[in-house]
């Protein structure tokens, strides 16, 4: 049947990187630092029993008074702050229609309050701007992806301050009005639902700040912040960016009961709704109705203004995006199973699939359902723009990385993305993630490799940063080509 179907004409083929993962230069032209500046390497054999990271801010003064004995790997990314134009030359040869990536809040405004913006910053950015539309290719920019100075979770407590909604939306308003001629697609938050899994990388809470211990409180409260923030900053793009788009994301999770027995189905539904509640505010402009039970029996009581509803109701998305990795399963409380080791947000592990080397299950079919499921709840174009694999590389002697495992995970999940076109989903686009190698999220390590392009630098920030070309660059290189033809 995929081979009837086609992508549509103008599909936005491309990749996906964030800012505190490739950049580096953390201490240059101005910059503050970000909560990401202060998170170490996870060690290789704590990766399957990964917890991120919660700090108190007692441990990240340490984190920050002892410089010779930690390692930051995110503070230096993959030097893409000095070589972007040599890295936009690879994604031109590609064939990229669109590249997304984030502005660093702190290089824009250090310490998050400030009224004057650090021009350095700006003008950085113009230039990679200028770069890629130079190369032809559409920046796709994310406003915060796990980007907040980090002034404001120790000054403020991060997203729980509600002064912190102002000091994004200044910050949103200056680089849409400074780039609203040279960045037509803006999303506000990236995963924005992953705040209920991690709160500090999310949402700039520190465990100390959290009254109360009550984590659960804290953090819907930070996210109902993050949500009139989001709608502030889409009556900023509608305002000031002629033809521009602009859209909400989520980690897209599919949540599979673990039996038929009713208890399950009603715990997948229950775990589906921490997706659902984020991209419903988004798209409805209020808060569904399933909330309220969930709040009350979890004694969460939300602070908001007056004024909120408004904001959200009147500030709608013009697109969903999501990320997806893996699939998970949901079960009722007294099921015991084995927990799948590496899905951050699983609960059991599901049978039926095999995993990564980190240990997430690999489910090309369950993006084909999430996005049906997405489409006909929202009827609002789709965009996936996360979707990789991170695996271990292998150099070979003569310098050429075989990584046909990519090529399979990634040519699945589009023939999944070609499937739902063919249900009549609404998909804009697609960039797989980290195209070029970079600091992983979770782990802070290189070796957890997406990248089509490798890039000489190990865990311990050892290497020559030299990029060379891996077999899956040449395979996506003619996916793009052909529109999805060829796989």
């Amino acid at each position: 049947m995929t081979n009837e179907i086609k992508f549509p004409n103008g599909f936005l083929w491309g990749g996906a990187v964030a800012a505190n993962q490739i950049e580096g230069a953390f201490d240059e032209d101005g910059k503050g630092l970000s909560n990401n500046d202060v998170i170490e390497r996870i060690k290789p054999e704590d990766r399957k029993k990964l917890h991120l990271p919660f700090p108190t801010s007692e441990e990240v003064q340490e984190a920050l008074r002892d410089q010779a004995n930690r390692h930051f790997p995110k503070r230096y990314g993959i030097d893409f702050y000095h070589r972007y134009k040599e890295d936009i030359a690879l994604f031109k040869d590609l064939g990229f229609k669109v590249f997304r990536l984030s502005i660093a809040w702190t290089r824009i405004f250090p310490n998050g309050t400030e009224t004057e913006p650090n021009e350095a910053g700006l003008a950085y950015y113009d230039a990679l701007f200028d770069e890629l539309r130079k190369n032809g290719i559409e920046p796709v920019v994310t406003l915060s992806h796990y980007e907040m100075p980090l002034h404001l979770s120790l000054e403020y407590g991060g997203w729980t301050n509600r002064k912190v909604i102002d000091f994004f939306a200044h910050y949103a308003e200056t680089v849409m009005n400074r780039y609203k001629d040279k960045v037509k697609y803006w999303i506000t938050f990236n995963e924005i639902n992953s705040i209920l899994m991690s709160p500090f990388i999310s949402g700039g809470i520190l465990r100390d700040q959290v009254k109360d211990k009550n984590v659960l409180q804290a953090t819907f409260q930070a996210a109902h912040h993050q949500l009139v923030a989001s709608a502030k900053a889409v009556e900023a793009c509608h305002r000031l960016v002629p033809d521009g788009q602009i859209g909400c994301m989520v980690l897209g999770m599919i949540n599979y009961p673990n039996s038929p027995h009713p208890e399950d189905m009603l715990a997948a539904l229950q775990d589906q709704h921490k997706t659902f509640f984020f991209t419903d505010v988004h798209v409805r402009g209020h808060y569904p109705t399933y909330m309220n039970r969930f709040f009350k029996e979890h004694n969460v009581v939300l602070e908001t203004h007056p004024e909120d509803a408004d904001i959200l109701q009147q500030n709608l998305v013009d697109f969903v995006s999501l990320s997806y990795y893996m699939s998970t399963v949901s079960a009722r409380p007294e099921t015991a199973g084995e927990q799948a080791a590496g899905n951050i947000l699983t609960n059991l592990k599901n049978p039926y699939l095999e995993a990564s080397d980190w240990g997430w299950q690999i489910d090309p079919t369950g993006l084909r359902t999430l996005l049906n499921m997405f489409y006909e709840r929202y009827e609002k174009p789709l965009f996936v723009v996360e979707n990789g694999l991170g695996a271990f590389d292998k150099v070979e002697e003569d310098g050429r990385i075989h990584d046909e495992y990519r090529i399979d995970y990634l040519s699945r999940h589009i023939e999944a993305m070609k499937e739902a076109v063919g249900d009549g989903v609404d998909l804009m686009g697609y960039t797989a993630w980290g195209p070029i190698d970079l600091v992983s999220f979770s782990t802070s390590e290189m070796s957890k490799r997406y990248g089509f392009i490798y890039v000489d630098l190990d865990d311990d920030g050892n290497g020559t940063l030299e990029r060379s070309k891996k077999d899956s660059f040449y395979w996506y290189q003619k996916v793009i080509e052909t529109n999805g033809e060829e796989l």
